[in-house]
Order: C-alpha cells, then structure tokens, then sequence
C-alpha cells in the first residue's frame, strides 16, 4: 500500500522552475547557469523519497524495500520507455550509423540504471558532441535510480535507528559527498558532474530537510 504525502504546491512551483531554468538554458535564452534546475531537483527527491519512507516507516504496515522499488519502477519506467522508442525510432532515420550505435550503447546502459557511469566514461556533458547523444539528458535519472536502489538500505541498518542517530548518518553522508564533491570538480570535473557519489550531498540535503524539525 502507498502511503502519499499531503500535496506540497509549492514543491511544484520549484519543480517549475527548475524545469524552466533547465529548458532556457538548452534553448540559449539568457539563462547560461539554468542547469543549477537538476541541482534542485535533486534536493527536492532527497526531501520527497525520505519523507515518503519516514511515512511508511509510521503506518501500521511499516516499510517495504520491495513495495518502494515496484513504486518506483511504475512511476519512472513507462515514461522513460516511451522517451526511449522515440529516440531509437527518430535516430533510425536521423543519426549516422556510429552515432545510432552509441545510442544503442546508451539505452542498454540506461536499462542497467548506469546511463550516467557510461556518459561519464565516453562523453562530456558541455562538450561539442553532446548535440548528437539525444538520451544524454538520461544521466540525471541514472544518478536518481541508483540513489533509489541504495538509500532506502540504510533505514533498514538497526545502528541508523539507534537513539535516534538517523539525523547524525544523513549529516555524514552530506558531508563526505560534499568534500569529495569539492576534491573532484578540480581534479575530476565529469566525475563530479555524473556520477552518485559526488551528487548525494545534494540528495541529502534535502532529506535532511526532511527529518529535522518543522519551523513556522
């Protein structure tokens, strides 16, 4: 049973937004830091999904790993699947045959929820062939599947739950995400920008957020 949280419309209003800065930026329409929208849609998952297992946590039916992950596997995959027929029907008839190879490539690594750790490996997000790569965009939701997989383990670790230490190992983890984060913008730059583990201290950010008291 899914238990949904009270509807937030200002939650969708920064979901707007961020859409919005992400779609002008793509479009050159005078917003040049627009991407800083994934940044935020990263928080607002961390918020939403630890508020989502907190809550089933409290129900009479307590959390389920596996009720999470089907949930999420309906809300993401029927889109995602339709997003990826358009795209292999369109470049049959509209990329060359090495670029529709790569496209291949992509959608297997997408199925695998590893598209980001393979654009990360062959392709740089602002480099000059990013044009030619129409599921690049999919990277993000790599990161937000991985993170969907492995952070609902860490509330089935009784030492989380002991005397209340839940708060303490979401600050860890925001943490040394943030410092590795930092190491690698300079000494790795793609790996910062795609990859989970130098992303989660924004994901932790909000589920931070999510656990700490509520103030007017």
């Amino acid at each position: 049973m899914e238990h949904r949280l009270k509807y937030r419309p200002e939650i969708d209003g920064l979901r707007a937004i961020a859409v919005g800065a992400v779609l002008l930026y793509h479009a050159k329409l005078g917003v040049p830091h627009g991407y800083v929208g994934v940044d935020m849609f990263f928080v607002l998952s961390g918020y939403l999904i630890t508020s989502l297992i907190l809550k089933d946590y409290s129900s009479p039916e307590g959390f389920s790993i596996v009720q999470f992950w089907e949930r999420r596997v309906r809300r993401i995959f029927p889109a995602l699947l339709v997003v990826i027929a358009a795209t292999l029907v369109a470049g049959w008839f509209l990329l060359l045959p090495s670029h529709f190879e790569k496209l291949g490539a992509s959608v297997q690594a997408q199925a695998a929820f590893a598209g980001n750790i393979y654009f990360w490996a062959t392709s740089g997000y602002f480099s000059n062939d990013a044009a030619t790569i129409p599921l690049l965009h999919t990277w993000s939701l790599g990161v937000e599947e991985q993170y969907y997989l492995l952070f609902p383990l860490l509330f089935l670790l009784p030492v989380v739950w002991t005397h209340g230490r839940l708060r303490c190992w979401l600050g860890v983890l925001f943490v040394g995400s943030l410092a590795l984060s930092i190491y690698q913008v300079n000494k790795s730059p793609d790996a910062a920008y795609y990859l989970l583990p130098s992303r989660a201290w924004e994901l932790m950010a909000g589920a931070l957020l999510a656990v700490l008291p509520v103030r007017p």
